[in-house]
């Protein structure tokens, strides 16, 4: 617990955190815009004029769709918090130090491991409770009301958290493969930003090769896209069920953590 404590005061002690927390709050504020014209146009009966599915074209998917708002950029930002909690050990020159001071690796990466569950709690509680403020005010002022009560909102809510949690345990497991710093944090950056559009048109290049949308479906095995599957609720025939997108997610979280366990344990600390 003291390890863990430790871990969560260095983070606090830096101002990168605020700057995060900072973009977090913007990307919300931009989500949540685009979410509520969407809303307004998917309810208002033109939800086929923008793709909208007739299982998503209701109040309560609408409305879990409001309450996530910001959660794609939401989870980079505490993914980049996971890397950061590993890397800053190595910029700073402070990885000696502590594992002198905690000879045990394993507890140190188990301790960043759980702080980080612990920060990406923190986040989503925060982005979530804007959201419900807003998505609240919204809903009701169109006649909608809160919807908090139906279970889509309520499961979109849960595994949402479920996966915050997840991203900044592959922060941590991203930090522990690539230690500098900067490259770490551009790295992943661009993957979870681009490598997301690359992978989408591949797929979409691949379908139209094989000339089966179903092709489409296999998205899920990227993180960020598997993120999205498990937080809505239904299929189609682009997405499969949200448990695969859990999976995908879990397994991620189960590799990341081992491996940066034993790669922290394998490793030379000058």
């Amino acid at each position: 617990m003291n390890l863990v404590r430790s871990e969560l005061l260095k983070i606090r002690t830096t101002s990168t955190w605020w700057w995060l927390a900072l973009g977090a709050f913007l990307s919300i504020a931009l989500a949540f815009a685009v979410n509520a014209w969407l809303a307004v146009t998917t309810l208002g009966g033109d939800a086929e004029e923008i793709g909208v599915s007739a299982e998503q074209a209701t109040a309560p998917a609408q409305a879990a769709n409001l309450y996530t708002s910001g959660q794609y950029l939401g989870l980079m930002f505490v993914m980049l918090i996971g890397i950061l909690m590993v890397t800053n050990e190595f910029f700073h020159q402070t990885a000696t130090t502590t594992f002198l001071t905690t000879p045990r690796r394993t507890s140190v990466i188990v301790s960043k491991l759980v702080a980080a569950s612990l920060l990406g709690f923190m986040f989503w509680l925060a982005t979530t409770l804007i959201d419900l403020a807003a998505g609240a005010i919204f809903l009701s002022a169109n006649d909608y009301g809160t919807q908090l009560g139906e279970w889509p909102v309520q499961r979109a809510l849960l595994f949402n958290l479920l996966a915050y949690a997840i991203w900044t345990i592959l922060g941590v497991g991203i930090g522990t493969l690539i230690t500098n710093q900067l490259g770490a944090v551009i790295t992943a950056a661009v993957l979870y930003l681009i490598g997301t559009q690359v992978v989408g048109l591949l797929f979409l290049l691949l379908s139209n090769l094989l000339d089966s949308q179903a092709v489409l479906k296999w998205q899920v095995i990227w993180p960020a896209v598997a993120s999205q599957v498990m937080i809505t609720e239904g299929t189609s025939e682009f997405t499969p069920s949200w448990w695969v997108g859990a999976l995908v997610l879990i397994g991620y979280a189960l590799v990341s953590g081992i491996a940066g366990v034993l790669l922290t344990r394998r490793r030379d600390i000058a």
